[in-house]
């Protein structure tokens, strides 16, 4: 899903990331402080922006080593406990069409 190495704590404090996994979209953000993180999820196939607040659940972390290895357990958690919806919405991301 997701590797330690591509979002460095200190990139992160420089600007988002943002990500998907099976249906599953992942958002990493640092707060204002810079101090912590926060990680959202939610189905595709919408972008942070566009994706309904009430179909994302957010969970933040230590701007550290030790917090980016902590939410990336989650996001895995997150997958694992959620799965049906992810695989649902993957498979119904490939149908939507822009109408004219």
């Amino acid at each position: 899903m997701i590797d330690k190495k591509l979002i460095p704590v200190g990139g992160l404090k420089r600007e988002p990331f943002s990500g998907g996994h099976g249906g599953m979209r992942y958002f990493f953000k640092a707060d204002e402080s810079k101090e912590s993180f926060t990680v959202t999820v939610y189905p595709e196939p919408w972008s942070f922006e566009k994706t309904p607040d009430e179909n994302k659940e957010h969970e933040s972390f230590p701007m550290s080593d030790e917090g980016m290895d902590t939410a990336i357990e989650w996001l895995y958690s997150m997958y694992d406990k959620k799965k049906e919806l992810w695989q649902e919405s993957a498979k119904n991301s490939m149908h939507i069409v822009h109408k004219r």
